[in-house]
């Protein structure tokens, strides 16, 4: 038997007991309070505060950094000169970015569809050695990259890839963590029914894959997307090895910025702004599929 609603409750009980019922009602659901507002106000603030400094550092100029290394809370008005300084410097910023867009599009495109491709198998497939095969590749989480990276480099420079793009994008096309996300959603999102009813319908495994468990999968995979984009846009060790200063992508060429005895502080500050916007603009594009993703893969049934 439901309870009554708050307006029976007026019409029978009176205002007071139907402004009684009102607050259990409110109680009951739970309604945060000033101290968790207070919490989630100070997780914000230290979250913006680098990024504010880092702003507030752009903004200046090397005499007044010099002088005083915090600066003041108020902006100053060399933002538009430092950027102009960093486009008509010998380094092609533009091209940087571009290389940088490619490579981490690409990269999320290709983790986001391989991943699925091998959770999809290890969820729904029965094929011996299934479990030992999935352990093995979870235990390469444990593996640092840096192990890999003399014979890595060696395969590419035998490919003639070494200052190619494709150095940076090839060993980066399936993750361990790719596999092992979509394996869990795909085991709890995906219904072995849906499965049997492409198969009655005739549709090849691949078909039941491109058809069904993609579809099924788009949350998970807008957070496993954007997490990969985010890595291969910030990634600096291996491009750095494997592509040079000549075809640099954007954290490569940041660097180049603090090459020699004297360090702009203000034009490394304004580097790192321009290389922060675009990942701002796509964490507001995708941030709804981001916490659906992350919502939805924690839910097992």
């Amino acid at each position: 038997m439901t309870a009554p609603s708050v307006p029976y409750i007026r019409q029978t009980a009176g205002p007071g007991a139907a402004k009684a019922a009102r607050r259990r009602t409110s109680a009951a659901g739970n309604r945060p309070g000033w101290v968790t507002y207070t919490l989630i106000a100070a997780v914000i603030l230290v979250a913006v505060l680098p990024l504010y400094y880092t702003f507030l550092l752009a903004s200046s100029t090397s005499s007044e950094v010099a002088q005083n290394p915090i600066p003041s809370p108020i902006p100053g008005g060399q933002l538009v000169d430092n950027l102009i300084r960093i486009f008509e410097s010998d380094i092609d910023l533009m091209k940087a970015a571009w290389n940088s867009l490619a490579v981490s599009a690409a990269t999320a495109v290709a983790v986001v569809f391989f991943s699925t491709l091998a959770g999809f198998a290890f969820a729904k497939l029965r094929f011996r050695g299934r479990a030992a095969l999935l352990a093995f590749v979870v235990a390469t989480l444990a593996v640092p990259t840096q192990l890999g990276v003399v014979p890595l480099y060696i395969v590419m420079r035998e490919l003639g890839l070494v200052g190619n793009l494709w150095a940076v994008i090839l060993p980066g096309i399936v993750t361990a963590f790719g596999v092992f996300w979509m394996t869990q959603y795909l085991t709890a999102a995906l219904p072995y029914e849906l499965i049997e009813a492409a198969r009655i319908d005739g549709a090849s495994t691949f078909r039941t894959f491109w058809s069904i468990a993609l579809p099924a999968v788009r949350p998970a995979a807008a957070m496993l997307g954007l997490f990969t984009f985010i890595g291969a846009w910030t990634n600096y060790f291996w491009p750095a090895i494997v592509l040079g200063p000549q075809n640099p992508t954007l954290p490569v060429a940041l660097q180049l910025l603090q090459t020699g005895f004297f360090k702009d502080i203000p034009l490394i500050m304004t580097g790192v702004l321009i290389s922060i916007v675009p990942l701002l603009v796509l964490f507001f594009i995708l941030g709804k599929q981001l916490v659906a993703g992350v919502m939805q893969g924690a839910v097992k049934g």
